[in-house]
């Protein structure tokens, strides 16, 4: 559903005549809600399998994501560009706003692995010295 609201909003703010300017890539999700953690490893290794050559071509500047298990294959990509002596890529983690006290699985791992890791709570902030407090910005 969410590609075909890019789509379309995408479509509209471009002209008729011109193509769009924008390019979706789909990788596997990296864990269900539920999965177990075990299995959890080889799925997060087959979505690898796809995000690392997506992020070698595009060899972005910055990563900036917001949650979802998903980005974390990405952000493990963009890391190994950087140890491999490719390309610095800035991780940016936005963690969601639904967590007030505790960090989301993806919060847990990309604490450790981003260059900036913001909160939108100050309760977070204060768990997690590292992190950056901008307030909400949803």
């Amino acid at each position: 559903m969410s590609a075909k609201k890019i789509e379309s909003f995408e479509h509209a703010r471009t002209k008729r005549d011109s193509p769009p300017e924008h390019c979706l890539h789909r990788i596997p999700r990296s864990r269900e809600v539920r999965q177990s953690w075990l299995s959890s490893v080889f799925t997060t290794l087959h979505s690898m399998w796809f995000s690392f050559p997506l992020v070698y071509h595009l060899k972005p500047d910055l990563v900036l994501c917001n949650g979802p298990g998903t980005c974390v294959p990405i952000c493990v990509s963009a890391l190994l560009l950087g140890i491999l002596g490719i390309k610095k890529v800035i991780i940016v983690y936005v963690e969601s706003i639904c967590r007030v006290e505790t960090l989301s699985l993806s919060g847990k791992i990309l604490f450790h692995l981003s260059d900036y890791f913001i909160v939108q709570w100050p309760a977070l902030k204060e768990k997690y010295p590292k992190s950056v407090y901008l307030g909400r910005i949803v």
